[in-house]
């Protein structure tokens, strides 16, 4: 028989928005139901590979079940609005699948599905409902079966007689008696779906029930029986799924067909579906790509000749590793024009490889090239082929762009600007993907040991799509303002990154030692106080062990369930609330902090020393902060408590080498100066040119009281109000940080904007005019899309509102930070200094200077950074110096 799939569309947009929560595009759409959604149709379409299909959806407006009954569904909530916003979306996705859709105006979905069911039957095939839904269980034949996919579970008339002992067609009585209060049927009072089915069991139906009425002996029962008969047999008429829905049964428009790929990878590319974008995208074969390997030197003299004459050429390298301090160079790829590339093979080591250039021959004949600093250089994330061609002796110059930088320029909010990503999104190109070629999982291999004839498309590839991007994002980068950015900040940055990461810090190996050690035997201590704590050992990071310890054995009031519900919620909020009332709350955060230290910092840091240099190469990363600020990685040093004792320690472990000093600059209170200079807030500009201190002025003008009677505690509320005040911190956030009423939090925040009225006019101007452009931007011209400014959403409308305040303060800083460590580097090289710069962790620089150098490091750097932009207020640098990085901050 053939098999016709009817999918309750309804139920499952409901079922995937639940299951799948926090989930959105850059562009602030929400994609959780559109993303379970269409999981739930490639599992079905995958699996069960229907010849017929079907989906079904609810139409606006009432049914003929609202007719009989007006208060059907009344006590529904409406549909959340972020559900609401991807229904467009779930219809794009479904008709993608070129699955044809039913509704129908008057119906419910439930009533199409039993009416097309049905028809079916009668037309020989055999039917499969898809959903979770088991009031469907009525329309249960041997021909028709229910089948859930989130469940994978199947219900057929032996599951049905197995679970109730009852026929598919008596389930309608059984509903109709214990009624459904999701959709407002009122059923019997005192009549659940157990004494239901019981009845029927007993009496066979409905009628059987009224019929033998007498014999129940249940007076309660019998009572509410024959008074609300009426409600009973309405409640069975609003339950029963009509099956005479006047819809016309079209074998072939149900018959399935193959999807719209191009069609599904454009609007998984609008979704940011990477993953579902690259398997359903397509390598577009209509562009004719010449692609070629250089096995000899004469090959080689042709291409290098090229390269001479081209004025700018993208490049790339495949090596054996993604650290570029540990990777072997295994070949080059290059590209003059778009559609034309050469690979040049220099390590492929697999049996029966074929002979290659030697490596350094390679190297020395491309070194004059690729050292013209008049040849531009064009790269995707340019600075691991620079690090990885300066370890084997070739240095670059004329790196003039970074695709992968151009497009977090022109995207920032985008999470993924990787190759594949870039090639899909801006060229419609589907690269071929890196596990193609060299295998995933364990039967991965380094590119090494790929063969030459499957290595050249794919290392020609990079080489050209990196091209094709240039010619796309430069006018791009142009015509959103981004240009200066990128010539005068961003590619500028780059060596100077490059030159960081390859100086690598130094790290006391003993030291590191003695931290696991103390942290470990801490670990110990803490977790016997635990266990005394809770009376019972338990593993303490179970969060279901401990969400049972906290709020079944203690009590404690629980303060929030986990995402899908299913448990107690214990995250730091949770544990944070509720230690101001129980020390075991307390000792689970501190056992939790100093475990992740532990094995963050004091365990992984020693794996990370790099066997040569005996040194750690962080690496800095310029396209992963939205705000502009740059993160590090293997390992993330920005993540080091400064606060608390043990961070302290941590950072005792970085030292320089054996008789120098570190030297660490650090900005202050840039975002509040920043804050000043776009507000021209008279009050603010005046404390910082007077060099006051920001937080007693603030404490003063806030609380309204003298400078002398400002304590400690005051101070650091009025620091909390300024950096609220950046942040765009609502009273309640203001209340929270200082444990103070709503109301008092409010009336500080009055305060603030009473007297620094410049501020509260540049947020009010800020915010007008990010509503107007549905963008916000820095004083160097960063931009930030905020597409959903105008949300009607409000959560998601104030955080877009927060964004706008933040972005030109916060993003600013970290241009500045960025030209600053520019200045610097240039400052450096021009005195020819032997003063290195290590590390950039958020407003702060660390240096490795030797001993002659350091009150000159000092001078020159201070001067360098408190010089880098005119603002209406004095950047102030803070310096010092010490023989760890705990010391020098």
């Amino acid at each position: 028989m053939p098999t016709l799939y009817l999918i309750d569309g309804s139920a499952y947009i409901y079922r995937a928005y639940h299951a799948v929560r926090g989930l959105s595009n850059s562009n602030g759409l929400p994609t959780n139901a559109t993303f379970g959604f269409t999981r739930m149709l490639i599992k079905l379409m995958a699996d069960r590979n229907p010849s017929h299909v079907a989906m079904f959806f609810d139409a606006k407006g009432p049914t003929f079940r609202h007719e009989r009954f007006a208060d059907y569904k009344a006590n529904r909530p409406p549909m959340p609005e972020d559900l609401v916003q991807q229904l467009p979306w779930i219809r794009k996705v479904t008709e993608a699948f070129n699955i044809p859709v039913f509704e129908m105006s008057g119906y419910e979905a439930d009533d199409l599905i039993g009416t097309l069911a049905r028809h079916g039957e009668a037309n020989g095939f055999r039917v499969i409902i898809v959903t979770g839904d088991k009031d469907f269980m009525q329309l249960v034949t041997p021909h028709c079966t229910i089948w859930d996919p989130m469940k994978d579970k199947v219900i057929d008339t032996a599951a049905i007689d197995q679970a109730f002992e009852l026929e598919p067609r008596q389930m309608i009585d059984v509903m109709g008696f214990s009624g459904d209060t999701a959709d407002n049927i009122p059923g019997v009072p005192g009549i659940g779906q157990k004494t239901a089915v019981k009845l029927i069991h007993t009496f066979g139906s409905m009628e059987g029930v009224y019929d033998g009425i007498d014999t129940i002996r249940a007076k309660k029962q019998k009572q509410n029986l024959i008074q609300f008969k009426d409600q009973a047999l309405l409640s069975r008429e609003l339950v029963t799924i009509d099956q005479n829905a006047p819809i016309e049964f079209d074998p072939q428009r149900l018959k399935a067909q193959d999807a719209d790929d191009d069609a599904l990878t454009r609007l998984f590319a609008e979704l940011e579906f990477r993953q579902l974008q690259q398997e359903y995208a397509h390598q577009d074969q209509s562009i004719q790509r010449h692609y070629a390997a250089i096995m000899d030197s004469t090959a080689l003299d042709r291409l290098i000749q090229r390269l001479k004459t081209s004025g700018r050429f993208a490049l790339d390298t495949e090596t054996t590793a993604l650290d570029p301090m540990r990777a072997r160079l295994v070949g080059l790829s290059f590209a003059v024009k778009p559609g034309e590339a050469w690979y040049i093979p220099v390590g492929h080591n697999y049996l029966g490889a074929p002979e290659q250039l030697p490596l350094q021959t390679v190297l020395d004949r491309l070194q004059p090239v690729l050292a013209d600093p008049a040849i531009e250089k064009i790269g995707q994330n340019i600075k691991y082929d620079w690090a990885v061609l300066r370890r084997h002796g070739v240095e670059l110059a004329g790196v003039t762009f970074d695709t992968m930088v151009a497009s977090y320029l022109i995207e920032p909010a985008k999470r993924a600007h990787g190759l594949d990503q870039i090639a899909l999104d801006y060229l419609g190109h589907k690269n071929i993907r890196y596990e193609e070629v060299a295998g995933k999982g364990k039967n991965a291999v380094t590119f090494d040991q790929v063969t030459i004839d499957k290595a050249i498309p794919y290392a020609c590839e990079d080489a050209d799509i990196t091209l094709s991007a240039h010619e796309i994002f430069l006018p791009r980068l142009e015509a959103d303002g981004l240009s200066d950015l990128m010539k005068n900040v961003e590619m500028p940055l780059l060596p100077v990154l490059l030159e960081m990461e390859m100086t690598g810090i130094c790290v006391d190996r003993e030291k590191l030692h003695d931290l696991s050690k103390s942290f470990a035997g801490q670990l110990e201590l803490l977790e016997r106080e635990i266990y005394l704590q809770a009376g019972e050992t338990f593993n303490i990071n179970s969060s279901q062990q401990l969400g049972h310890i906290l709020f079944e054995k203690l009590k404690l009031p629980v303060q929030k369930k986990t995402k899908k519900k299913t448990g107690y919620s214990t995250d730091v909020e949770v544990l944070t609330t509720l230690a101001r009332s129980h020390e075991l709350p307390a000792l689970v955060l501190r056992h939790r902090s100093l475990a992740k230290l532990k094995s963050t910092y004091a365990d992984a840091l020693l794996d990370l020393i790099h066997p040569q240099t005996g040194r750690i190469h962080t690496s800095f990363n310029q396209t992963v902060a939205a705000t502009g600020r740059l993160s590090s990685s293997d390992p993330n040093l920005q993540n080091i408590p400064i606060r608390t004792a043990e961070g302290r320690e941590i950072r005792k472990a970085f030292v320089p080498r054996e008789g120098w000093r570190l030297l660490s600059a650090d900005y202050s209170q840039i975002e509040l100066r920043i804050l000043a200079h776009c507000s021209g807030d008279p009050i603010l500009i005046q404390s910082f040119k007077e060099d006051e201190d920001i937080h007693t002025r603030t404490a003063t003008e806030v609380f309204e009281i003298f400078p002398q009677m400002v304590t400690d505690e005051l101070r650091r509320q009025a620091k909390a109000i300024n950096f609220g005040i950046i942040y765009g911190m609502s009273a309640f956030g203001l209340a929270r940080e200082l444990e103070i009423s709503n109301k008092m939090a409010q009336t500080y925040i009055d305060h603030y904007f009473s007297r620094y009225q410049g501020v509260k006019a540049f947020i009010d101007q800020t915010i007008q005019k990010a509503h107007e452009t549905r963008r916000t931007s820095t004083l160097l011209g960063r931009i930030r899309q905020l597409p959903d400014i105008a949300s009607s959403n409000r959560n998601v409308r104030q955080f877009a509102e927060r964004t706008a305040i933040n972005t030109p303060i916060q993003g600013t800083a970290a241009d500045l930070i960025k030209l600053a460590m520019i200045r610097v580097d240039r400052a450096l090289r021009k005195d020819r200094m032997q003063t290195a710069m290590l590390l950039s962790v958020h407003d702060e620089m660390i240096f490795e200077v030797p001993p002659g150098e350091l009150e000159a490091a000092k001078a020159l750097v201070r001067e360098a950074m408190e010089n880098v932009w005119e603002l209406a207020v004095p950047l102030k640098v803070n310096i010092a110096e010490g023989r760890n990085w705990a010391e020098a901050h």
